[in-house]
């Protein structure tokens, strides 16, 4: 009498194991996770200079017109030194934390993104702004660090 064995052959679960890897395969390249990352920081790219905007023309309308001391004729990157020193001014009466590019890691203790809390301590944000010939002010995300952004993120008021 022969006996009966239950079970998959090996063909069977290489041919279920390949269909899988496939269907990864697929779902993968639909899902694109390099370009769903960059979106998402771009996103926030927006929102922070957003952000920053708001609190210049806050501390504006507070202060009888007047713009934060840091903020020329000249594109300065928002920074400590060397730059736009914005923050102390700015941070925590117009903006509670300082926003920070999220690819940014130029400041001691820094995480990618993360927001300045201390703006007596070394901070780069990798945003910049400028002053035009008629007040307008305009801050942008510095375009090394916007990947596939067109036009690069710039918002002017």
């Amino acid at each position: 009498m022969l006996k009966k064995y239950s079970g998959f052959t090996l063909i069977e679960l290489l041919v279920v194991i390949g269909i899988l890897g496939i269907l990864l395969a697929i779902v993968l390249i639909a899902i694109n996770p390099a370009a769903q990352f960059a979106q998402a920081n771009n996103t926030a790219r927006t929102n922070d200079v957003n952000t920053i905007l708001n609190a210049v023309h806050q501390y504006a309308a507070d202060h009888k017109g007047l713009l934060p001391a840091g903020i020329t004729a000249n594109v300065q990157e928002i920074k400590k030194t060397n730059g736009a020193d914005i923050c102390g001014v700015l941070s925590p009466n117009y903006v509670s934390l300082f926003p920070v590019d999220p690819d940014v890691v130029g400041y001691p203790g820094a995480t990618n993104g993360a927001a300045v809390a201390d703006c007596t301590l070394e901070y780069q944000t990798g945003y910049t702004i400028v002053k035009d010939a008629s007040g307008r002010i305009t801050v942008t995300a510095t375009a090394e660090s916007v990947r596939g952004a067109t036009p690069v993120i710039s918002v002017t008021r």
